[in-house]
């Protein structure tokens, strides 16, 4: 059935998408109207149901996203630095209770006490200026964080105009498609969103595939808590991510590129598709680009809450308009992904790195970093930091140097910093000197790199408390198709919650068979992930967490 949805929802192409269609009917009211979502789904071809249960999914498109007015992000660095409460009691003042909303993680986890209101995003003091912001449109929603490099500057190096930076692109054009496919391969460049998949292997599998459509898709939904990389990308450095989607779909054969942008990031949004435009303007997208055989467009979907779409499959699928469930695999996206035809997926930070590999070639990315985890890592440290900010460091760079050099120490004494979003693992602070930037140190340690985000636990910070957190965030974002992750996560989040409130006493056993059942039987990493975490807490804390156990 949802090989036929996919052929269905197709159709009209990616120019006319039933989810993008979805997402404004939504604008007015906080939820597409019962009669507006029938007719959307009359010209689709596809029943009331599916559409109905599309919509019902997400966060800012289900009924009960009728009437908010405000959203306060629940983000782990926020609830870890304690600003929110302040920030929903300060709401309160405006809005009634039903009036506020929640986001999880706005990425401004160097500051804390975000919200979202009427379509920007706010955050550090700017809760003290409620009644200016509300009553005018103000600039309070920018804001500043440090961007450092601790070596050569490929991320993180200065813009520069539309034509110089895209000329390596336009070479690219007069050059064998399979010349710069080996020169992204020679990279060795793994994939940034944590899974650290070759890049170059997952364009090839797609370059292979005949059909006359294919796609590439740039995951800007990985909404890990702690990690605003993206961000940064997308609102700093906006055409080294077009660059990228535009060589990608150059060595994969690929006519349309799409970023599936999150619906927390709505600045982000604003500023790619200004740049989507200039370079329409400078005949950059489009048919015979250059003068070359090659076509490529590029449009922005607005995602609307759901942290699962940052798995691949769900993303697809959302795209589509179905409900974002994770698919089985294989086949892969490669082979078989938007509308069943060939996609690629990669993260942001990924694709911004192709720049600097095709101007300088493979070797030259290839040099930096380590043997197996090659070129540089942005990494983003919360506000426990005293040096808040993103950085960009080579592969290998110790944890030591980031933490103490780079990040300046802690402002307060810190137990612990779970790296790598709320499927990473928690690393006890005096691991930190065992520890190095790149896949492997972090696996033989038995700790996850991930998106590279730093999010601090303080000592007064119940271990338990964050346990109930990490299970209470996997139980909310499941996607729900597999019994392991919707069920599991919730048991979990019951039982820690149990534990913490009253004087239930968790059984050892039966909590390590919830943790292996999540490990080997969820489809995905969303529900196979969670128990790094806390099995790392229970190894390390275990002293602190005995008197829940028994």
């Amino acid at each position: 059935m949802s090989d036929n949805l996919s052929e269905l929802l197709g159709r009209k192409g990616i120019d006319d998408n039933f989810f993008d269609r979805l997402g404004k009917l939504s604008h007015p009211g906080g939820s597409p109207a019962p009669d507006d979502m029938e007719k959307l789904a009359e010209a689709f071809l596809i029943g009331k149901a599916n559409a109905y249960g599309t919509a019902s999914f997400y966060d800012f498109l289900k009924p009960e996203n009728k009437g908010k007015k405000v959203y306060v992000c629940n983000g782990t660095a926020c609830v870890c630095a304690g600003t929110q409460d302040k920030v929903i009691d300060s709401l309160g003042d405006y809005f009634d209770a039903d009036e506020i909303g929640h986001m999880t993680c706005l990425g401004r986890c160097h500051e804390n006490a975000a919200f979202h209101f009427q379509g920007k995003n706010y955050s550090g003091k700017a809760i003290e200026y409620l009644k200016e912001l509300i009553k005018h449109d103000s600039d309070l929603n920018l804001d500043k964080y440090t961007v450092l490099s601790s070596g050569e500057a490929i991320l993180t190096r200065d813009f520069t105009t539309i034509s110089q930076h895209y000329q390596p692109f336009l070479e690219a054009l007069k050059t064998d498609s399979a010349k710069i496919l080996d020169e992204i391969k020679t990279s060795n460049l793994r994939g940034r969103g944590g899974a650290g998949f070759p890049m170059g292997m997952k364009l090839e599998f797609c370059r292979k595939e005949v059909n006359k459509n294919k796609f590439i898709i740039c995951n800007a939904d990985e909404g890990d808590p702690g990690a605003y990389s993206d961000r940064y990308l997308l609102e700093q450095q906006p055409h080294a991510v077009l660059f990228g989607m535009l060589i990608a779909g150059y060595v994969t054969h690929a006519s349309h590129g799409i970023l599936y942008i999150r619906a927390e990031y709505p600045e982000a949004a604003r500023i790619v598709q200004k740049a989507i435009d200039a370079l329409r303007s400078e005949g950059l997208l489009g048919e015979n680009i250059a003068g070359s055989d090659f076509n490529f467009d590029l449009k922005i979907i607005q995602a609307q809450g759901s942290y699962i779409c940052g798995e691949e499959t769900a993303l697809i699928n959302s795209i589509e308009g179905q409900r974002p469930e994770v698919r089985v695999r294989p086949p892969y996206p490669a082979q078989k992904g938007l509308f069943n035809k060939p996609t690629v997926v990669n993260n942001v930070e990924t694709l911004a790195a192709l720049h600097f590999i095709v101007s300088n070639g493979g070797k030259s990315w290839k040099k930096t970093g380590t043997e197996r985890s090659s070129g540089t890592k942005l990494i983003c440290l919360d506000s426990f930091f005293k040096n808040p900010g993103l950085y960009e460091v080579e592969m290998g760079t110790s944890l030591t140097k980031v933490v103490y050099e780079l990040g300046g120490g802690f402002k307060t004494e810190v137990k612990a910093i779970q790296i790598g979003g709320p499927l990473g693992g928690l690393v006890p602070v005096e691991k930190i000197k065992d520890l190095s930037v790149d896949f492997e140190s972090f696996s033989k340690e038995g700790f996850l790199l991930g998106h590279g985000s730093f999010v601090c636990i303080p000592n007064d910070f119940p271990m338990i408390k964050f346990i109930e957190h990490l299970f209470d965030f996997a139980s909310y974002e499941s996607c729900g198709k597999c019994f392991p992750c919707r069920l599991g996560t919730k048991r979990g989040q019951e039982l820690s919650e149990k534990a913490m409130t009253s004087d239930y006493k968790i059984d050892n056993q039966l909590f390590n068979d919830l943790l292996s059942t999540l490990e080997k039987g969820s489809l995905c990493a969303h529900g196979g992930g969670i128990p790094l975490p806390i099995r790392n807490a229970l190894h390390y804390f275990n002293d602190e967490l005995k008197p829940y156990f028994n």
